[in-house]
């Protein structure tokens, strides 16, 4: 993802925040500018999707830090001196390269010994703001017309997927074990755990969106293309990679006769975004408007108080969407 292009409006409160520092997720406990030279194991995560995993796999054995703030958008993180500093008093770092330019440069400079990047453990896909099912249908009875390739990129929400982001949870397990092996046997023990949860997940998506009155959902921005194909959905996003950039006219036509062809309902948003561009397109085809969440970070306006009941929450508005039987 060009992650460089997205620009949000980020809370005063959050920016005053990520200025100090590095917060501590509540889960751990600690001083919240705490990173490193802790009597755990120290593990710095670039954003929420990350620092769950470090929590559920460390356990009480680690100290986990997030570079990124509840309710900021995780694509605008410029990291301060400060926080730069803690990271390199830290024992590993957790992230997610091509997601958040800064934290790549200063994990780049870092001399840190473990250096986790998820993109590694497991595949990133090229998507466009049509991924799925009809996409390859459109594509030849549309060829190029629509544009929908100069959105794309290779696409960073591998978490959004069960199956992958159990990939990275295993991978994510072995390198606690071999930086911190007097306590192996409980990462691994965790890692198990976590990766039989989202095998629960799974299963729970895959049975829940079986069977559906259609299989085409349109999104803000194309976040959810591993969850398309994962469950053999179709996602038409309204921007792409960049939510931000207003679609053109040709493509707002174009989803106004997705909608109509393939019956849907919903035009979904998510919280960290306006949700000003979902509600006009929606009002205009007569289509109503809902929350999908990418889990970038956990608020107060989240639906869930983590990644697994954010995900049913998900799952649930989904089934709405497209008709579950």
């Amino acid at each position: 993802m060009n992650a460089a292009r997205r620009r949000f409006l980020i809370p005063a409160a959050a920016t005053a925040a990520a200025a100090l520092g590095l917060t501590t997720l509540t889960a751990c406990g600690g001083d919240s500018a705490a990173a490193g030279n802790t009597d755990k194991f120290d593990v710095v995560a670039s954003f929420y999707p990350m620092a769950f995993l470090a929590e559920q796999i460390g356990g009480k054995h680690v100290n986990v830090t997030s570079l990124t703030q509840p309710g900021q958008e995780p694509h605008d993180l410029e990291i301060s001196a400060k926080q730069t500093a803690a990271l390199q008093e830290s024992d590993a770092v957790l992230y997610l390269k091509g997601l958040q330019p800064s934290v790549d440069e200063a994990v780049a400079q870092s001399e840190l010994k473990t250096k986790i990047d998820a993109a590694t453990l497991t595949s990133l896909e090229e998507h466009g703001n049509e991924v799925g099912g009809h996409a390859a249908e459109h594509d030849d009875e549309h060829g190029d017309e629509h544009g929908h390739e100069e959105e794309g990129g290779k696409d960073p929400h591998v978490w959004l997927d069960p199956v992958k982001y159990a990939e990275i949870a295993k991978g994510v397990g072995a390198a606690f074990e071999k930086a911190d092996p007097d306590h192996a046997s409980t990462y691994k023990t965790n890692t198990e755990a976590l990766v039989e949860k989202l095998g629960a997940l799974d299963d729970q998506f895959a049975n829940g969106l079986k069977n559906t009155d259609t299989k085409v959902f349109i999104t803000t921005h194309a976040a959810f293309g591993y969850l398309a194909e994962r469950y053999g959905l179709t996602e038409e996003a309204i921007s792409g990679l960049d939510p931000e950039s207003e679609p053109s006219a040709a493509r707002v036509k174009e989803l106004e006769k997705i909608a109509k062809a393939d019956g849907v309902t919903t035009v979904f948003y998510e919280t960290l975004v306006s949700d000003k561009t979902a509600k006009t397109i929606a009002a205009d085809a007569n289509l109503k408007t809902d929350v999908l969440d990418p889990i970038e970070g956990i608020t107060d306006k989240s639906r869930g108080k983590d990644y697994f009941s954010v995900q049913e929450a998900n799952l649930k508005a989904l089934q709405a969407a497209l008709g579950a039987k």
